[in-house]
């Protein structure tokens, strides 16, 4: 299953070695989907954009919410998101578990300047859009988050229910 970081992106931030680990750069650098490649979690798997079968958008804002706060997916659809920040601020949507986002949180309250790009998640900047697209292939009921220090703790988390 794949992590939130890479253990060797962990490690080097744990040891101050390496590049500077920040959030940003909304999809720059981000490797183009690879079926072979594509790795499941509990939470589904990534999503091939030439098979979206629906675009949902989400706006986020600097009062630290969401709209909606509330998906509904039906299991095995792929869904493109278009996640537009509404906000001044830095905000990013990283979908997982409540047990993996509270993880992630942590990590990014101890090392806020880590860099990450996962395909469950999209940083983006003030003012502007991001996207990303996830195939759910599992049913229940995950959370999306900005994992940004505070954004979570502050309550920016929204829920998807997949029936």
């Amino acid at each position: 299953m794949r992590t939130a970081i890479s253990a060797t992106a962990f490690a080097l931030a744990m040891l101050g070695n390496g590049p500077a680990f920040s959030h940003g750069d909304a999809g720059v650098g981000r490797t183009p989907l690879d079926p072979a490649a594509v790795e499941p979690t509990s939470f589904g798997r990534a999503g091939d954009p030439g098979k979206a079968t629906r675009t949902m958008r989400i706006s986020m804002s600097d009062t630290m919410r969401f709209s909606p706060a509330l998906l509904t997916i039906k299991k095995g659809e792929t869904v493109r998101f278009i996640v537009r920040n509404d906000g001044k601020v830095l905000h990013e949507v990283v979908l997982g578990t409540d047990a993996e986002l509270t993880k992630h949180a942590d990590l990014m309250r101890r090392f806020p300047t880590m860099k990450h790009d996962e395909p469950h998640m999209v940083h983006v900047e003030p003012g502007q859009s991001g996207s990303f697209t996830w195939t759910f292939d599992r049913a229940g009921e995950f959370r999306f988050a900005c994992l940004i220090p505070g954004h979570f703790q502050a309550g920016m988390v929204g829920t998807v229910v997949v029936r």
